[in-house]
């Protein structure tokens, strides 16, 4: 309740005997406040901060009493009324400060003394507030026991001079940073009277024997002493953390800090960043130390880029505090199957366990833009950490040791491939409440919406830098994406994962790819997982008949083995994946059945960039001989041992003649794989392997013809359907035969022009493009040059085979041109973007969250107590279907810059109206609003809708988080109404619809506008009630200590005293009569959409909120 207004009566007139009118002054308000006893006003100041109080003195003398009277008493005082984290009230002078501390004889505890700055030494004539100042101050309170601080020379002149005084509260300075300022110094005395020491960026020369210490918390310290632990023993110590410190790189000195840490009996929680203790110590401490309690009692234990150490240590401590233990975060090179499946080995039981985080990573080391050399420089350790090697078997483990697991985070594993696998009899994850999964590249899409399927708690999931989708840019050149993980991840071994390798992914040569745009992500670690048009071409679907590409007994390489293998696409040396692929070649001359041969390649072959060029030079060259001369006979061999393809022309030169890649066809080929349509008595060649294939032309009349595909039972097409022709070359000569040019090159032959089939997505039918291809024919000049690109990633046909007769003319469809950042080569890209559909099925999901994804689709399946979906940069995210989600109220998708706003929208309003809902959005172009409302407004959603446009930049949230706190009030109006007053419903059928052809399409639409914190808002709705709530006068239950009103935003309830939908209704009797009386039905439920125009432009805002 508010304070109440003082209505003071003014006396009436009073006529005099001589009849002059006597007006009378109003009454003078009672002063009750004098009235009161001193004791009672000292008893009310108890509950005043102390820059209240002494405001008091002033105001009369009686005040000024009690004031005196309740310093002369007090004995806990706050300088900063309970806000620990502000500063004192400034104007303080060593004079004033003492003259106050004068009047608290009796003081024994003094918190919150954070002055914003203090003197380090008097100055003669000069008045301010110093440290000596501050301590002459404390001497005259001979009671005085503790001090709140947070000045590092002030605690340090404290023990100095004041030894008895206990340091209250946790002590933390305010001045940290990285790098350490020389300026920040402690020197810590053996005497110190402390319980809490958090110390960030300081210089400090030792940790000495502290028997008081209970948490010490230490980042950026610098430990200047060559041996500061040699003292160390603090026997009531229950927290020590340790983050990015620049202590002794000699990892004995550190041996006296563990077996200080062993005498802490009640050690609770061990945090240790980036510490290069003696690998091995640990277990001997442990076997030393743990029959007398030794880390019994850890609930928290944290390794993260510690350099030395060994999974004995990690495995030594976790079993010694088995019985407590809640939290596990494991380091990259700790994060493998051997810890785990020597756990299980143990059978111990972990009945308090909860939250494990597998390849953890410090924040700082993830934010820091500082490269590893300069880190080592400010004196962190030298360390380098390879991602974690953990794979499903690991994983799988994990929950047989943790039974109770509900937290799960793991960060950087690229050997998990089938989430799906992970659970087993043994283990159910029945309990796993929160998912987060970042940058585990090759886990499989389908595979891990199974996962969620079957776990019965889940309610949250983040996934942040998954399912990238595969660049647009190595196809073109031949080359294969890998996971992202640096040379080849899978095949480096972790056994020494401190080396200084450079090929490897350590987190301080890319330490802020996780914060990088999408588009610069996607460039700095591309990704492909060989992945079909339709989905994934698993190693359970591998089993297809055996063809003559490869005998029945030869053995297909598991899937694991094949992502491990996929090598990463980067810079002016690609590598090519050749390990176990089995290669068919086909060569019909004259009409003559196929030679199959047959290679199972073992080495990696490195094609360097002059290679290629010195390649696709003769490619050129041999096209425009074959041009000139007819029909230039060709043989393809296939080199075994290094896997390259080489057709030798009749000039003999070398000519990689169309080899690309197809992503896709993993799977054995088809027994039609290799068997070519006859027609037109030209030579044909086909190269099939199971990355590459050639494509090939019908050299006599320049049609491109394609074999007939064989359709495996994974249900993408194998064989020669993933050769077909993107590119169907027109020539004027007798022949033409598929060329390459280096990128950059000008095409200078105006015999060959390329012609671009429709993408998928925008396929058109044979005739519409035949059509096309004539009309354009004469005036089509290529946009760009010849490359490799012209090959679909899809292995989907583009056009159907019986769409192809022998003699039939040439179909040139002009596609879009569309440059892309995140491609290898920065060439402009023609290829859509890779369909990846996440489908969410599960019971008890509550919301997720998707930062940086790769996906294109959600899938809400059947999710009964889905609240909330958050979208955060998803560059290619762009529909949402919703099958089952009747409670989901809460959608956020912010940057994600090819999204359907239409589609997304229309889902959202088309779910049954069981919920408010609540749509936020950032677009990153244009919104045309006009057709927005008509869309939202004349469509068959049976809601009440406002479409809000804010336009603050930076972003404010003000507006977006109190129209979540007022709109399900206007909707509880409606529905007291309709279930209570017999209240009209308004319906919105498709008749509905056709009845209200025009605006404003039988709505009440109007607009509000306005300005929150200098800018603009405007929202259109037809909200009931609303106008008239924001127009009535504060009734009593009005509410001034909340800072809104409505300068400030949309609508103020809280100033209105509009507390509850009952309240409301006695506001409005005269709009609900007139609604009631015109039949103006309402909806039970609303929607908002939230449009913030910040990102507009196409360059997203910086933006802390999301």
């Amino acid at each position: 309740m508010g304070p109440r207004r003082k209505a003071t009566k003014l006396q009436p007139a009073v006529v005099g005997s001589g009849g002059v009118e006597l007006v009378l002054r109003p009454s003078e308000p009672k002063d009750y406040i004098n009235e009161l006893s001193h004791e009672v006003l000292c008893h009310i100041f108890r509950y005043l901060p102390m820059k209240d109080i002494m405001c008091m003195e002033c105001l009369s003398r009686k005040l000024r009493e009690a004031v005196t009277l309740y310093l002369r008493v007090v004995k806990v005082v706050d300088l900063c009324a309970g806000r620990w984290w502000e500063y004192m009230p400034s104007g303080f002078t060593d004079s004033s400060f003492l003259l106050l501390l004068k009047k608290m004889p009796d003081l024994e505890q003094l918190y919150g003394l954070h002055p914003r700055y203090l003197e380090r030494r008097r100055v003669r004539g000069y008045e301010a507030f110093s440290i000596p100042g501050v301590l002459e101050a404390l001497q005259v309170c001979p009671n005085l026991l503790g001090v709140e601080t947070s000045h590092l020379e002030l605690v340090e002149a404290i023990w100095n001079y004041m030894p008895q005084v206990h340091i209250l509260g946790k002590f933390r300075n305010r001045n940290g940073a990285f790098p350490i300022p020389a300026e920040n110094k402690l020197t810590i005395p053996i005497t110190a009277k402390i319980q809490t020491l958090h110390l960030v960026g300081v210089n400090v020369p030792e940790i000495p024997c502290v028997s008081m210490l209970r948490h010490l918390y230490l980042k950026w310290v610098r430990l200047t002493k060559p041996q500061p632990f040699k003292d160390f023993l603090c026997v009531s110590l229950r927290t020590f953390v340790m983050r990015n410190c620049a202590g002794p790189t000699n990892s004995l000195k550190y041996v006296p800090l563990v077996t200080g840490l062993a005498s802490a009996r009640n050690l609770e929680q061990l945090e240790l960043v980036r510490v290069p203790f003696l690998g091995g110590l640990i277990q001997h401490v442990v076997e030393d130390s743990w029959r007398s309690g030794g880390f019994r009692n850890l609930h928290t234990i944290v390794f993260g880029a510690c350099k030395n150490a060994l999974e004995v240590d990690l495995g030594y401590l976790i079993i010694t505090a088995a019985r407590r233990l809640h939290e596990l975060r494991i380091q990259p090179s700790l994060t493998k199957d051997g810890v785990f499946s020597a756990l299980k080995m143990a059978e111990l039981e972990f009945p308090q366990f909860e939250t494990l985080h597998l390849g953890y990573v410090d924040e700082f080391l993830l934010q820091c833009k500082m490269s590893h050399p300069e880190l080592v420089k400010y004196g962190l350790a030298d360390v380098i950490e390879n991602p974690g090697i953990i794979t499903d078997i690991g994983i799988k483990v994990v929950n047989e040791v943790f039974t109770n697991i509900k937290y799960l985070l793991i960060y950087n594993c690229p050997h998990l491939h089938n989430p799906h696998h992970w659970i087993t009899d043994q283990s159910r994850w029945s309990r796993l409440v929160d998912l987060t999964l970042v940058r585990c590249h090759a886990i499989k899409l389908e595979s891990f919406s199974q996962f969620i399927e079957l776990l019965p708690s889940l309610e949250f999931i983040c996934l942040d830098q998954m399912f990238r989708e595969p660049p647009k840019g190595c196809a073109r050149v031949g080359l294969s994406a890998g996971t992202g993980i640096g040379v080849s991840s899978a095949l480096v071994s972790n056994q020494n994962s401190n080396n200084d390798n450079d090929n490897n992914n350590n987190h301080h040569h890319h330490n802020n790819e996780a914060n990088l745009p999408p588009e610069e992500n996607m460039e700095a670690e591309p990704q492909i997982d060989l992945k079909g048009a339709e989905g994934e071409v698993r190693a359970e679907q591998a089993d297809v008949a055996p063809g003559p590409s490869r005998p029945a007994g030869t053995p297909q390489p598991p899937d694991e083995e094949q992502a491990g293998l996929e090598l990463l696409c980067k810079g002016k040396t690609p590598l090519r994946r050749s390990n176990n692929v089995a290669v068919s070649v086909a060569v019909l001359v004259d009409q003559t059945k196929p030679q199959v041969l047959e290679s199972s390649c073992e080495k990696s072959c490195q094609v360097t960039s002059e290679q290629i060029k010195a390649d696709m030079k003769a490619a050129a060259d041999n096209s425009r001989r074959t041009s000139g001369k007819g029909i230039a006979t060709e043989t393809v061999e296939t080199t075994a041992d290094s896997g390259t393809v080489r057709g030798t022309g009749s000039a003999g030169a070398t000519a990689r003649t169309g080899v690309r890649p197809v992503t896709g066809s993993a799977g054995r080929v088809g027994p039609g794989a290799a068997t070519p349509r006859q027609g037109g008595g030209c030579g044909r060649t086909v190269v099939a392997t199971n990355h590459r294939a050639t494509a090939t032309t019908d050299r006599a009349t320049g049609t491109g013809r394609t074999n007939d595909s064989t359709e495996g039972p994974s249900g993408a097409q194998t064989g020669d359907s993933c050769t077909r022709e993107t590119g169907l070359r027109h020539s004027s000569g007798p022949a033409c035969v598929d060329s390459l040019e280096p990128r950059g090159a000008a095409v200078n032959n105006a015999s060959r022009r390329p012609t671009l089939l429709t993408g998928q997505g925008e396929r058109q039918p044979a005739g519409s493009g035949s059509q096309q291809g004539q009309a354009s024919d004469e005036d089509f000049i290529p946009r760009r040059p010849l490359t490799r690109s012209c090959t679909r990633m899809s292995s989907d046909s583009l056009i159907s085979e019986t769409d192809l007769p022998s003699a039939r003319p040439r179909v040139a469809v002009r596609r879009k041109r569309m440059a892309d950042k995140s491609t290898s080569t920065s060439d402009p890209v023609t290829e859509d973007d890779h369909v990846q559909i996440l489908s969410l099925k599960s019971k008890n999901l509550v919301g997720i969250t998707l930062t940086n994804c790769g996906i294109t689709d959600l899938v809400l399946k059947d999710c009964p107590k889905m609240m909330f979906i958050h979208a955060t940069r998803c560059r290619v995210l762009k529909q949402l279907r919703v099958e089952s989600a009747p409670i989901v109220n809460r959608f956020d998708y912010a940057q994600c810059k090819k999204l359907d706003m239409e589609q997304v929208l229309d889902q959202i309003l088309r779910m049954p109206p069981e919920r408010n809902r609540i749509i936020y959005m950032r677009p990153m172009h244009q919104i045309d609003s006009v057709a927005l409302e008509r869309q939202l407004f004349q469509g068959p959603y049976p809601y009440h809708i406002a479409i809000v446009h804010e336009f603050s930049n930076p972003p404010n949230i003000r507006n977006k988080v109190r129209i979540r706190s007022w709109m399900d009030t206007i909707a509880n109006i409606s529905q007291e109404l309709i279930k209570y007053e017999f209240f009209p419903e308004a319906t919105r059928t498709e008749e509905d619809v056709k009845k209200y052809p025009k605006y404003p399409w039988g709505r009440d639409i109007y607009t509000l506008e306005g300005v929150v914190d200098g800018a603009p808002y405007s929202m259109v709705t037809d909200f009931p009630w609303l106008r008239t709530l924001r127009a009535a006068d504060p009734n009593s239950f009005a509410r001034y200590d909340f800072e809104d009103d409505e300068s400030t935003t949309i609508y103020a309830p809280r100033r209105k005293g509009q507390l509850s939908a009952d309240i409301c209704m006695e506001t409005i009797g005269e709009e609900i009569s007139e609604r009631r009386q015109s039949k103006r039905g309402v909806f039970q439920r609303v929607v908002v959409l939230f449009l913030h125009h910040c990102d507009t432009p196409g360059e997203p805002v910086e933006d802390d909120y999301i």
